[in-house]
């Protein structure tokens, strides 16, 4: 049972990260659920979360260790290179609010 409620919290915050955090290129927004990376961010957070551990700077170190492919994968850029400030404040809110939840 606990994991069906891991299972289904991690696709709620998947979703919600999803929805709200975006990347930013030349002003286009590609928000992360479009990006297919929703999910990978979740999984990647989800133990900050369930260890109280959520701050700026491991936030910012787990989006740094996440690479995207860009122009059909000839170079990589990791996320926090893509995302506005906003966002990752955006980010950092999202996981705050679910830490308070379980």
């Amino acid at each position: 049972m606990a994991k069906t409620n891991t299972a289904e919290l991690l696709e709620a915050l998947a979703a919600e990260i999803g929805e709200n955090v975006y990347i930013d290129v030349a002003k286009w927004h590609l928000y992360l659920s479009n990006a297919k990376l929703h999910t990978v961010v979740a999984e990647k957070l989800y133990p900050l979360i369930t260890s109280n551990a959520i701050n700026e700077d491991q936030v910012t170190q787990v989006l740094e260790s996440i690479s995207v492919k860009i122009g059909g994968g000839k170079r990589e850029l990791p996320l926090i290179d893509l995302l506005p400030l906003q966002c990752q404040v955006n980010l950092v809110d999202i996981l705050e609010k679910y830490q308070r939840e379980i």
